[in-house]
């Protein structure tokens, strides 16, 4: 009996091992999936490709023990299946080809083990400036006799540069939060207001371009200037400005998108410029361009598909081109300053209503003195993403 039993013993036991040997694999490849789905919505955090998540999340995978020549790597942003089906989510599937032994008698293929793991990235904090620059020297720059107070909101930089965020001379800078992929150099007046930020933060992963995906806008009909002068008040339709759009005088800009091509859109001296549910697209390196002493009263639209757009570059505009927006103490600026590949400079000494203006610029140098808010829902404009956490839900 006994020996009638052995085979019997002897092949229960080497299943037992090999079962928890493909246990431990398993195991294996979910801390190697978790590690590449947390890879992936970093990656995803910061607007990167999918060519890019998928090279880095196998990669990471690779170093955590996984296998490309015996296994498969899916990523998908957003993941195809459960309940975190958001653009926000990056899912990942490792498949692993297991040898066996003992089972080998009865199946000569591999044993296949799986594992999925999906990582998503949640707001912590949003940005009321953000440099998409991921390499300029002070990317963020606060200089001068200026003091800006944000409200509820940080200030943001995606270069690695050590002076990613440079506040200095004379400024006076109250924030909740300085977030940078680099490091940052304060020579004037930071004050951190944030509960959650005891001090700057380095080092951070990059922020996500917040519209990244926003469409051009058609050109429109063709329009001119006809009437504007500095003597002259007049009323422009929105569409196609060919010349660029150089205003003068008393100018209303009725509602709708401006597209500017083939000149600046400049405001002159003692102009006075109004318009609301306005969207202003500067297209072929066309740059803004206002005169100190001119008063500016411009509000993007708060529904549509360029709600809280007040300025849009274009993503392929001459990189060196300087947008420069300033005006006189009552002038108001309602919208987000949105110039993906351009630098702005904020001159002046107003913001929108209930502090309502956002810049995303590739570099933002700010010298005007002002008071800006995060909570601009009423105004149609959407949060910029700043501090996240990123952690693994399924």
């Amino acid at each position: 009996m006994f020996a009638l039993a052995m085979p019997l013993v002897v092949g229960a036991g080497a299943l037992g091992v090999e079962t928890n040997f493909q246990y431990i694999q398993q195991t294996h490849l979910q801390v190697a999936a978790d590690a590449a789905a947390y890879v992936g919505a970093l990656d995803n955090r910061a607007s990167a490709s999918s060519s890019v998540m998928s090279a880095d999340a196998s990669a990471i995978a690779t170093s955590n023990g996984w296998s490309s020549t015996t296994g498969t790597i899916v990523v998908n942003t957003p993941p195809t299946s459960g309940p975190n089906q958001v653009p926000t989510a990056t899912e990942v599937v490792l498949s692993q080809n297991v040898p066996r032994f003992f089972t080998a008698y009865f199946n000569n293929g591999p044993m296949v083990v799986h594992a999925r793991a999906v990582a998503i990235y949640a707001t912590a904090a949003d940005a009321c400036i953000l440099a998409l620059s991921k390499s300029a020297s002070q990317a963020v720059q606060i200089q001068g006799n200026t003091t800006v107070t944000l409200v509820g909101c940080d200030i943001m930089s995606n270069s690695i540069a050590s002076d990613a965020v440079n506040i200095w001379g004379s400024a006076t800078v109250s924030t909740e939060c300085v977030v940078s992929a680099g490091g940052y150099a304060n020579h004037g007046g930071l004050t951190l207001t944030g509960p959650t930020c005891p001090s700057v933060v380095t080092q951070a992963p990059r922020a996500r371009d917040p519209f990244s995906g926003l469409a051009t806008p058609p050109t429109g009909v063709s329009r001119s200037l006809a009437g504007v002068g500095n003597n002259n008040t007049v009323t422009l339709q929105p569409g196609y400005y060919s010349g660029g759009m150089a205003l003068r005088g008393t100018v209303t800009l009725a509602p709708g998108v401006y597209y500017v091509s083939g000149g600046n859109f400049d405001i002159g001296a003692n102009a006075s410029v109004m318009g609301s549910d306005v969207t202003i697209y500067l297209a072929a390196g066309s740059q803004v361009s206002m005169q100190g002493n001119s008063h500016v009263s411009l509000a993007a639209p708060t529904s549509g598909t360029y709600s809280g757009i007040l300025f849009f570059g274009d993503r392929a505009g001459v990189s060196s081109a300087a947008n420069v927006f300033t005006g006189d103490s009552s002038s108001s600026l309602t919208g987000d300053l949105y110039f993906p590949t351009q630098s702005v400079t904020y001159q002046g000494n107003f913001s929108g209503i209930n502090g309502c203006t956002q810049v995303i610029a590739d570099t933002v140098t700010w010298t005007g003195s002002a008071t800006v808010s995060v909570n601009c829902k009423a105004q149609g404009m959407g949060e910029i993403a700043a501090r996240q956490a990123i952690k693994v839900v399924e």
